[in-house]
């Protein structure tokens, strides 16, 4: 009986770590699409960034004086946040994401 025990533990101890495992692939995977998807209006004007997306929520200027975009969505009720950071030549030059998939 002990050795039953034994062997269910380690059943379900392989299926919890495997589990994981498929979680952490298909996490992996949603946040590089996410990541391709908003790249490429790296270098692109901030009107390129509205035509598309819309107009921000929200926009303020950072520590480097440059202007900050950012929306906000919700998806299955989690709140998703992306910031796109553009120059003093309107232009795109970074981006995050932050709970988006």
């Amino acid at each position: 009986m002990q050795k039953l025990k034994i062997i269910f533990a380690t059943l379900l101890l392989s299926i919890l770590i495997s589990s994981c495992e498929t979680i952490k692939k298909k996490t992996d995977s949603i946040v590089e699409k996410e990541n391709q998807k908003l790249s490429k209006f790296i270098g692109k004007s901030s009107n390129d960034l509205k035509i598309e997306m819309g107009e921000p929520d929200e926009d303020f200027r950072n520590e480097k004086g440059n202007v900050v975009f950012v929306y906000n969505t919700k998806k299955y009720g989690i709140p998703c946040e992306r910031r796109f950071e553009i120059d003093s030549i309107s232009m795109i030059v970074g981006f995050v994401s932050n709970g988006c998939f």
